[in-house]
């Protein structure tokens, strides 16, 4: 029975589960093994997404289960994410759909993330709790790496509001030996997103020796920029982790040199990430220059956007600043 939620479209056999771990084929019928069984529940900033122009300051009821459909070698969750494969456990406390809308309610939380792990993987719970987010007025955000299907986006369609996809690299390669998957539906889903209206921001994980050569950086702003040049691109530091643990922090110089790459690309906003207290971490209006949002880490100092505008020039800021 084939699994079509993301783009490994895994045949799975009869009591066999698929790549995520999370999925498994019970008499001709594809059951979730997380639905309602969270690992993971925070009430977030929106910044830790991180998402830097859809509600800056506001707080994100952020969930996950276990699993992945990547296998990252350098994951930064591969406690939660990578537990099915690693472990063949899957842990998980029960919590109703809507008793994570009511959560999100009640902590002020003006949207929920599906987020730590991968949305993908546990679908039929981010979809029916968004469902109930959004007739709240909630808000609904996926940090993924990009590998759902165009009928998975297709399904969950207005109900999904903002995304941050990984672009982990500009290299098939990379993504065959890194994460075992490929560069082409990544793509395909960031050309999707843009296409069904949702507010799109990219993260890039710079990794000194895997993907931060000159080239590939220029490739994956062309890229972007030819996508939509308003899209904000967040270039975050590297730190040793799982079974990456040998190679060394990127330097912050590399994380700013990649910025700059973006800017020269045409990129109105580019971001560096786990470089607290860097400049790279404001935003700044692409008319004037004036500084609209000050940023330490994740907390919003200040705000100067008006009504989505520069109130220096009257320039259009693009994202979403409110209801």
């Amino acid at each position: 029975m084939q699994c079509n939620l993301c783009s490994h479209r895994c045949l799975i056999g009869q009591g066999k589960k698929g790549i995520c771990g999370v999925r498994e084929n019970r008499e001709g019928t594809l059951i979730s093994l997380v639905y309602e069984k969270i690992i993971a529940r925070h009430v977030d900033p929106i910044e830790k997404k991180p998402l830097f122009h859809f509600l800056p300051g506001s707080a994100s009821y952020s969930i996950a289960t276990v699993g992945c459909n990547f296998r990252c070698r350098f994951c930064q969750n591969s406690d939660i994410s990578q537990m099915p494969s690693d472990h063949k456990m899957i842990e998980g406390s029960h919590m109703s759909v809507e008793a994570i809308a009511r959560e999100a309610e009640e902590n002020g939380c003006s949207s929920i993330s599906y987020t730590y792990t991968e949305p993908t993987v546990f679908f039929e719970l981010a979809l029916d709790t968004a469902r109930i987010a959004s007739s709240k007025g909630i808000k609904n955000v996926f940090v993924s790496n990009g590998y759902m299907t165009s009928e998975c986006l297709e399904k969950i369609g207005s109900d999904l509001h903002a995304a941050n996809v990984d672009l982990k690299s500009f290299s098939d390669t990379f993504y065959k030996e890194q994460c075992g998957a490929r560069l082409k539906p990544v793509l395909a889903t960031l050309e999707n997103m843009k296409r069904l209206g949702v507010w799109l921001e990219v993260t890039t994980l710079l990794i000194p020796g895997l993907n931060d050569s000159q080239e590939e950086l220029k490739s994956i702003a062309a890229f972007l920029a030819g996508l939509d040049s308003d899209i904000p691109w967040h270039i975050s530091r590297f730190h040793p982790r799982y079974k990456a643990v040998d190679i060394s922090s990127t330097p912050a110089a590399s994380v700013k040199a990649a910025r700059d790459i973006g800017l020269s690309a045409g990129l109105r906003y580019v971001y560096t990430g786990n470089l607290q207290g860097d400049d790279g971490e404001k935003t700044y209006c692409h008319g004037c220059g004036k500084l609209l949002i000050d940023r330490i880490g994740f907390m919003v100092r200040r705000n100067r956007i008006s009504s989505g505008l520069c109130p220096d020039c009257g320039e259009k800021i693009p994202g979403f600043w409110g209801s």
